[in-house]
């Protein structure tokens, strides 16, 4: 590095990349602000507009490792471009629909691999590329965007659905999609060789991998080698269940939960807004915790914490925002993606050079568990009257991901990337050796 160079340009990219996962945050923070007025102007059951969010849900997860791949191929800069453009096509076309099935399009499929594209093996992608040192604490911070998207949008979404209809906020939701393009068009870089620099923390130039072709091949060569390694389950069934959690239980249903006791969408909404607030600290800090602390014992007690905060949160719902929902908002959402660092670092570990796409696929069961939950949740409401059997249920396959947690290993040598590699660069070298 240059000595007239005093910031790298790592942070510049970093901070690209963190305003852009705030504007694809915009539409996944509506869907639970829209499940009321939307059953109410079109007379669908909310099991069938979950639907349409476990769509999203679904896609937005398995879109991730051929993300992954195509930023390989194509370049950051152009998948995040198409990827925004998409966020705004699918939140904007919802203005038209007038049946469930163009919900489950726009909302669903449009939305869901927009936001896909940009999902956390983008934050991999990034952080594998462009730093060295500080890899935990800046996976921290764009995490946190998806959550500083949450906090500003959920608030805001709530008062124009409230005082001018659900139309208007999709409006602003494409909008702010589209605002963000010029931004990344301009100002995202792929890679620090490029600029004849090496990664923030490193002391040589590491050249760019050539483009090569077979994008969606490699995805699934990586996806075949992982598949046969302990770590991956592991790793990939308690992030299952940090999705069922999180985006499905909670980020879905937790507001129309509070108005069956009672609850003001828009007071709902603001305590959801602060779980995105607490969820900003708790990622920084596990971020941080990850570059000290090892990852595994993080994610047990990330997971044994948040099942014992839904096992009480049925008893906690009342009309108004009581201090005891205050004190479940704090400890929740210090707790809601703070799993994501340490399971970052993990895939880094067991895959080396391949941790970007194989994050990719744990993050595609993630957001698997979380299509269930949604959907499940809806299913429970539309059956039992209310939500405290899913709150149950997901507390305890909260406790069962601490185990799962536990239960990975440390590696005595050299980590197990040589075959997953393989089959992410070479296509046809699927076979795991070992």
């Amino acid at each position: 590095m240059t000595k007239n160079r005093r910031l790298h340009p790592a942070w510049l990219v970093a901070a690209v990349a963190f305003v852009a996962l705030v504007g694809a945050a915009g539409f996944r923070a509506t869907p639970s602000v829209l499940l009321h007025p939307l059953h109410e102007e079109f007379g669908w059951p909310l099991a069938t507009i979950s639907a349409a969010v476990s769509v999203n849900l679904l896609l937005y997860g398995l879109t991730a490792p051929f993300a992954a791949a195509l930023m390989d191929r194509f370049g950051i800069r152009r998948v995040v471009s198409v990827a925004l453009l998409l966020v705004a096509a699918g939140s904007g076309l919802t203005v038209f629909m007038s049946a469930s099935w163009q919900l489950l399009l726009c909302w669903g499929v449009l939305v869901g691999l927009g936001t896909g594209s940009m999902a956390l093996a983008f934050v991999a992608t990034i952080t594998g590329r462009w730093f060295v040192r500080r890899r935990g604490l800046v996976t921290g911070v764009l995490t946190a965007g998806g959550a500083a998207g949450q906090l500003v949008f959920l608030p805001l979404i709530a008062i124009l659905v409230r005082d001018h209809g659900w139309r208007t906020a999709a409006l602003v939701v494409a909008g702010a999609a589209l605002a963000v393009v010029p931004l990344v068009v301009w100002l995202l870089r792929e890679h620090p060789a490029d600029l004849g620099l090496p990664a923030y923390g490193a002391t040589e130039v590491v050249a760019a991998p050539p483009a090569t072709g077979g994008a969606a091949t490699r995805a699934l060569g990586a996806l075949a080698a992982a598949a046969r390694t302990r770590p991956f389950w592991l790793l990939a069934g308690g992030f299952a269940i940090c999705g069922a959690t999180t985006n499905g239980l909670v980020g879905t249903h937790f507001v129309p939960a509070a108005h069956d006791h009672g609850m003001a969408e828009t007071t709902a909404a603001g305590l959801l807004a602060l779980v995105g607030l607490f969820d900003i600290v708790g990622t920084i800090a596990s971020g941080w915790l990850t570059d000290r602390v090892d990852s595994r014992l993080l994610l047990g007690m990330y997971y044994a914490l948040r099942g014992a905060s839904l096992l009480v949160l049925p008893s906690l719902f009342s009309g108004t925002a009581e201090p005891s929902m205050l004190v479940f908002i704090i400890f929740y959402g210090l707790d809601w993606v703070a799993t994501v660092p340490p399971t970052v670092a993990l895939c880094r570990e067991y895959f080396g050079g391949a941790g970007a796409v194989v994050f990719g696929w744990v993050f595609a069961a993630h957001q698997l568990g979380a299509a269930v939950a949604a959907t499940g949740a809806g299913l429970v409401r539309d059956r039992l009257g209310d939500y405290a059997m899913a709150w149950y249920v997901a507390g305890a396959l909260s406790i069962g991901a601490a185990g799962l947690s536990l239960l990975l290993r440390r590696r005595p040598g050299r980590p197990v990337p040589e075959a997953v590699l393989a089959a992410a660069t070479a296509p046809k070298a699927w076979r795991f050796q070992g």
